[in-house]
């Protein structure tokens, strides 16, 4: 009997629950896959504890969260604060990426990445951010080494 092991570092992507813009997220599943992850994709308008829930079933190496609408500094503040208080040590412990637009003001909101950060982010990328320094965060945030959720299935 054989075991095959997933290789491939998993990818959970969502945009925050107000959000219903899709394209980024078409873009940045085909930036993750290019980049060799395996990505489930949640869609738009992704409920906090749908979002939870799917993190503990699908034990990804990292969450990506976009957002367009300029919301994400509010909805992702709320977002992260129930993915680190989840009482699940594998949700709580995930390394969480959010970016693109997010608040209203455009360049007066300086200030909302260290905000993101405070709240439990492990990266925030403001709208405009080169797609090169997701792929460098990723590699930092997901490690070099063998993927935190290995599934062993039985041949």
């Amino acid at each position: 009997m054989s075991a095959l092991v997933r290789l491939k570092r998993r990818v959970v992507l969502s945009t925050v629950s107000s959000d219903s813009h899709t394209w980024n997220l078409v873009f940045l599943q085909l930036l993750l896959e290019e980049l060799g992850y395996e990505v489930v994709n949640l869609g738009a308008c992704v409920p906090d504890d749908v979002l939870i829930d799917e993190v503990r079933a699908h034990r990804p190496d990292v969450v990506v969260i976009s957002s367009v609408n300029g919301h994400g500094h509010i909805d992702g503040a709320r977002l992260i604060g129930r993915l680190r208080a989840s009482g699940d040590r594998a949700v709580a412990q995930v390394p969480v990426l959010i970016g693109g637009k997010l608040g209203i003001a455009g360049g007066a909101d300086t200030g909302l990445a260290g905000e993101l950060m405070t709240a439990g982010f492990d990266a925030v990328f403001t709208d405009g951010a080169d797609p090169a320094e997701l792929g460098r965060a990723m590699r930092q945030l997901a490690g070099a080494g063998v993927p935190a959720a290995l599934e062993a299935v039985s041949a």
